[in-house]
């Protein structure tokens, strides 16, 4: 007897947009990857950029001008969220995130071949400044991408776990950017990484572009958005529209959670690196300590993002997101007065491996909460937005007002950090029930 197919059309189709879960984490994590190499490879070799962009004379200021390039990078971000989000909630995930890394190469090639100030003058700092604007404009839209595609392909059951490789892959970018610190800085005299040693990051960031758009290219459009687009039809579709006139609560709400997350992230793994060997935090580290102890910390931080969000599967997401606020809460400012009590490389790497666990508990939950609290026809839109305008001010300004602080008080990056924990906890509630509104929400 001849067995005939009862599926229609539309789930014929959809059947064939199946894809196993290890590729789909891949092809999300492979751009997330190159998004996180070429920002934290910024930020560590900050003293290096500053050299070749900006008159020298004054240590301080030269570096806080490069974190205030930096910082341009993210006033870029909420554009690139809202043109790429809205590009993204009408034309289809996959072709967004292949769009996304390409710009990022751009960006990345522009600071690596951009010519030093003595031999351009001016035009030096503005190619910089132009680069980050690629980077950033990119950046806009790639965590909003990627993490819809994954929250709508993971099954129900696994979405915090799966999307914590997201910020797992953070983990495995800065791991690489801080080896190639350890590398650079233990291979090349002071004067040869100041001349052209620093670019090295940069060119290894445009070999990793070409992987990511393969990785990306072999993938298939969600079902989620399959089945929006069809139970649309025709009608035109508005993403930019509705957000602002249907969820501006949602968007409050959302970008005030997102602000731990760009405190924590920012000021206790991007910029350690910088504060660690800083003269102002008065620690007395070489910059080659502390790539090892970032090297440390962020190969333990690819794990531990991934297990918080495993833990939030099986404990529920508001349990886990309470008790990993609290963490961020409590955990720096102990930590880090006991790294300047006792100075040393094996309490540094310690140290910094304990601040990364207590950065990841929170980080690797809170992207696929923040995607679950938008309906899928603004979602890309709505994450991208919510988490780029937290980006604006608690993410691109906090080196450079790190750089100031501490000069008041050592421990500025742990305080700032708790004050955005405090922000966090009262928001938490409201948080909660504005995603339960969407699905069942632990």
């Amino acid at each position: 007897m001849t067995m005939t197919s009862s599926a229609s059309p539309p789930d014929a189709a959809r059947s064939k947009q199946k894809d196993p879960l290890k590729k789909v984490v891949a092809a999300a994590a492979a751009g997330n990857a190159l998004e996180w190499f070429d920002f934290s490879s910024y930020a560590f070799f900050a003293a290096y950029i500053s050299a070749n962009f900006f008159m020298q004379g004054d240590t301080g200021s030269g570096m806080i001008a490069t974190f205030l390039v930096f910082a341009v990078g993210f006033i870029a971000r909420p554009l690139g969220a809202i043109v790429l989000g809205s590009y993204r909630d009408t034309h289809g995930r996959k072709a967004t995130l292949m769009l996304t890394v390409s710009l990022m190469a751009v960006g990345t090639f522009i600071i690596g071949f951009a010519p030093p100030i003595w031999a351009i003058g001016i035009g030096a700092p503005i190619l910089l400044t132009i680069g980050r604007l690629f980077q950033g404009f990119s950046a806009g839209g790639e965590i909003g991408g990627a993490t819809s595609y994954l929250v709508e392909k993971a099954p129900p059951e696994r979405r915090a776990g799966l999307t914590g490789w997201l910020q797992g892959s953070m983990g495995i970018a800065n791991a690489m950017s801080a080896l190639l610190g350890v590398i650079i800085t233990s291979a090349f005299p002071e004067e040869e990484i100041v001349a052209w040693a620093w670019r090295i990051p940069f060119f290894v960031g445009l070999l990793i572009v070409p992987v990511a758009i393969y990785i990306r290219k072999q993938l298939n459009e969600t079902e989620e958005f399959l089945q929006m687009k069809e139970d649309l039809g025709a009608k035109k579709q508005t993403p930019i529209r509705d957000l602002f006139r249907s969820y501006r609560k949602q968007l409050l709400v959302a970008a005030l959670m997102a602000i731990l997350w760009q405190v924590s992230v920012y000021a206790l793994v991007i910029y350690s690196t910088v504060y660690y060997a800083s003269d102002a935090a008065g620690l007395g580290f070489t910059s080659n300590e502390a790539f090892w102890a970032s090297l440390a910390g962020n190969l333990v931080m690819i794990f531990a993002c991934v297990y918080a969000g495993r833990l939030a599967d099986r404990f529920g997401t508001r349990r886990t997101l309470r008790w990993t606020t609290w963490a961020l809460i409590v955990v720096p400012v102990p930590a880090l007065a006991l790294l300047h009590a006792v100075p040393t490389l094996p309490m540094l790497i310690g140290i910094h491996i304990v601040l990364c666990v207590a950065v990841s508990g929170f980080a690797g939950i809170i992207p696929s909460a923040l995607a679950r609290a938008f309906p899928p026809e603004v979602r890309s839109t709505g994450t991208s937005f919510s988490y780029n305008i937290a980006a604006i001010f608690f993410a691109g300004f906090t080196p450079a007002l790190m750089t100031w602080a501490i000069g008041f008080t050592p421990l500025a990056t742990g305080i700032y950090v708790a004050l955005a924990g405090v922000v966090a906890l009262i928001t938490l509630p409201f948080f909660t029930r504005m995603v339960a509104k969407q699905e069942s929400f632990d």
